[in-house]
């Protein structure tokens, strides 16, 4: 099973080299001297969005592009119809960035902008759908079941529980089928303590995502879109003191990053093979991050998909890059020049 975009979305444009060179050629092809960095927005994400978007500007100008970051807000578009960026960069994590929603409105205004088109961003963004997608391209992941905060008033929530550890066991890891940076996840051990993960979980969205925990290596894998089709960066190891929580992931500390992580050579290369199969299954572009744990057997179970990786100090993302030899600022300039000469290509 496989998320197709519209015709737009799925033509073979040139991909860049590292160097930001698509290596289009005649009157089709654009340099990038303008970009726009969105950051903000209103989710519960928006400070981290906002460190992301420094990140990146500062990054860009280093390689002498203009750079103008600005928030989702009402002057928006007249201030976009007014800079007339080469292209746009949502780094909006959380609802409206990864959603797809702001893909449809650069959409509808002619913008170029990066990352994936908004009918992959939805599949993605919804944690359900990604991983009954991945299942159909003989991805593994953990068993899950998927609950409405409604079932549980019309049902009475204790049988629904009793039911729930009765099919999948402990540990049970409870998630939002939306979201990310760890917002309403908990990891459960003991049955006693569901209950107040399930409301914790409800107070950042009202359907729950509940799945069998996986012992194991946590690990991250980013992929870009490179001259040859995507590519998985290397692994980046996650060891954290407890709950790879919020705080574990944007305060510096209280987690130990292994970039490239501790695998041997055949586990790194297939988890990276996992991350690229899920990145083309999922429809995904320019971008994208695979969270998944290495089981005992070196099995690696998908855990979810991000269209807009974090781009932070402490972030995933820039530290696979860095682990790659990559010039972060190289690096950048490539994927915003990917997505103005996409759309170059289809006209």
């Amino acid at each position: 099973m496989t998320v197709t975009e519209d015709a737009t979305e799925n033509v073979s444009a040139d991909l860049p080299t590292p160097d930001g060179d698509t290596g289009t050629t005649g009157p089709d092809r654009r340099p990038v001297e303008r970009v726009v960095v969105l950051a903000g927005g209103l989710s519960h994400e928006r400070e981290v969005s906002l460190r992301s978007g420094r990140r990146v500007a500062d990054a860009l100008r280093g390689t002498g592009i203009e750079v103008f970051v600005h928030d989702v807000d009402a002057s928006l578009l007249p201030f976009l119809d007014e800079i007339k960026p080469d292209v746009v960069w949502p780094l909006l994590h959380g609802a409206s960035g990864e959603d797809g929603s702001i893909g449809d409105v650069l959409e509808l205004l002619g913008i170029d902008y990066v990352g994936t088109g908004p009918r992959a961003s939805r599949a993605a963004w919804n944690k359900p759908i990604a991983k009954n997608v991945v299942l159909g391209a003989g991805i593994d992941t953990p068993d899950y079941v998927t609950l409405p905060q409604s079932l549980f008033r019309e049902l009475g929530a204790q049988p629904v529980l009793d039911a729930v550890v009765g099919r999948l066991g402990l540990p049970l890891v409870v998630k939002p089928t939306r979201g990310g940076s760890a917002l309403g996840v908990t990891l459960v051990r003991r049955a006693e303590d569901l209950p107040r993960a399930m409301v914790d979980c409800f107070s950042y969205g009202d359907i729950a995502l509940i799945e069998r925990a996986v012992e194991g290596t946590e690990i991250a894998v980013s992929v870009v879109d490179g001259p040859d089709g995507p590519e998985a960066l290397p692994a980046v190891e996650i060891v954290t003191d407890g709950t790879y929580d919020y705080d574990a992931r944007y305060n510096p500390g209280r987690t130990r990053y292994y970039a490239p992580a501790r695998l041997t050579p055949e586990i790194a290369r297939h988890v990276g093979d996992v991350a690229v199969r899920a990145h083309v299954a999922l429809g995904l572009r320019g971008l994208s991050r695979t969270d998944l744990i290495v089981d005992a057997d070196g099995n690696a179970q998908f855990l979810e998909v991000n269209v807009a990786p974090g781009m932070t100090e402490t972030s995933l993302f820039p530290q696979a890059a860095q682990a790659a030899g990559r010039d972060l600022g190289d690096l950048y300039r490539a994927i915003v020049t990917q997505g103005v000469n996409r759309r170059a290509a289809s006209r």
